[in-house]
């Protein structure tokens, strides 16, 4: 099978998405995607990022797609789980520190960074609008997380979120609590529960 054949065929299996260690770690060389484009056939979106024209583009999935560090968090998270109506106006992302985050920020994302034994507590997958898989932090890990960073939040989406947390059934009041007891805010998320419930 030619390089071009696999390139269109590992296309097609990643949804109309392809990057370029993508591509180089199937053994094909890098000017193929080259190729795709001045054919039409590709088109570039990102740094080492390339989507088919007839793929949609998915803003969430192209944006994890750059490294499996990101993970979404905090307001992004919340949209994502159903505790805020409001649509990210940029996204949120949680990596662990030391990993560089000026060009991450440059490009228009909020990144909270976190100890790197704390990075995947509470990561899960779920599936963008369009089908595609991104890591996100389950709900009780991102009531934590907006309660901890609560000042640099809008107050109102705060307050709704914990009310919809509240409100919602099923939650797990017990994971929430080991999840407070890790980032030491134990005291105040018992304080937040006791209001509300």
């Amino acid at each position: 099978m030619d390089n071009a054949t696999k390139l269109s065929m590992l296309i097609e299996s990643n949804k109309g998405i392809i990057t370029t260690k993508c591509a180089e770690g199937n053994g094909i060389p890098r000017q193929y995607l080259s190729f795709f484009v001045a054919e039409g056939k590709l088109q570039r979106v990102g740094q080492g990022i390339y989507l088919s024209p007839d793929a949609f583009e998915d803003t969430m999935y192209l944006i994890q797609y750059r490294s499996d560090k990101f993970i979404f968090s905090n307001e992004t998270a919340l949209y994502i789980h159903e505790l805020t109506d409001r649509d990210p106006l940029q996204y949120s992302v949680c990596v662990p520190r030391g990993y560089g985050i000026a060009r991450l920020q440059e490009s228009g994302l909020i990144v909270y960074t976190v100890k790197k034994e704390l990075h995947r507590l509470g990561k899960e997958t779920v599936k963008t609008i369009h089908g595609r898989d991104i890591s996100v932090y389950n709900i009780e890990r991102t009531i934590c997380d907006i309660i901890r960073y609560r000042n640099r939040m809008d107050a109102d989406m705060f307050a709704t979120a914990l009310k919809r947390y509240t409100s919602r059934k099923p939650r797990n009041l017990s994971r929430l609590i080991d999840y407070a007891k890790v980032f030491r805010i134990e005291r105040k998320v018992r304080q937040y529960m006791e209001v509300l419930l």
